[in-house]
């Protein structure tokens, strides 16, 4: 075998080990990643769209004010949309199939309505709304997705700490479940 042969060889070697995903990295992006979505469809959302988180607005000064309710919506959809890529680009294992396809069954529930239904209700809050269509809108959502997030939520879990269970990951729960929120 030629020199430029073996350094090939070694080069693909490498380059295939360093694309496999490891168990950790999984577990972490198909389900731990789900986390983002903790509230969905609940009060603990509701709650973050009442009362915003502050925005640094001069660095100067130091002077901050209360995000835009569009904002808040916009920033989840974000980072729900870079999750639900971080899934897709998981490689193929056949371990891990159930929990991949459970979570991208997650993402793809709740984006279309913070695209939609979330982003109206942010409209509401910042248009100055009467406080009864804010919370006509907010019980819309929870009647309308709460049920089927569960359940879907539930799923990813159960498929993501079986899959640990499998790979030796510790696994601790910190939040309650989301029928609790």
């Amino acid at each position: 075998m030629t020199k430029s042969a073996l350094m090939s060889i070694s080069f693909l070697v490498i380059f295939v080990s360093c694309s496999m995903n490891s168990p950790m990295d999984y577990f972490s992006r198909a389900a731990l990643n789900c986390n983002l979505m903790f509230g969905f469809a609940g009060n603990v959302y509701h709650r973050q769209l009442a009362e915003p988180s502050v925005k640094l607005v001069d660095e100067k000064t130091m002077k901050t004010e209360p995000m835009k309710r569009t904002e808040v919506v916009q920033n989840s959809i974000t980072q729900i949309e870079e999750s639900y890529e971080k899934v897709k680009a998981l490689g193929d294992d056949k371990e891990a199939a159930e929990m991949i396809k459970a979570s991208k069954e997650i993402h793809e529930f709740v984006l279309p309505v913070y695209k939609n239904e979330y982003m109206q209700l942010a409209k509401l809050y910042d248009d100055g709304a009467e406080k009864s269509k804010i919370e006509e809108a907010e019980n819309q959502i929870i009647q309308k997705y709460q049920n089927r997030f569960l359940e879907l939520y539930d799923k990813v879990w159960a498929e993501g700490k079986a899959y640990a269970t499998k790979n030796n990951i510790t696994v601790r729960e910190t939040n309650p479940s989301p029928g609790n929120y």
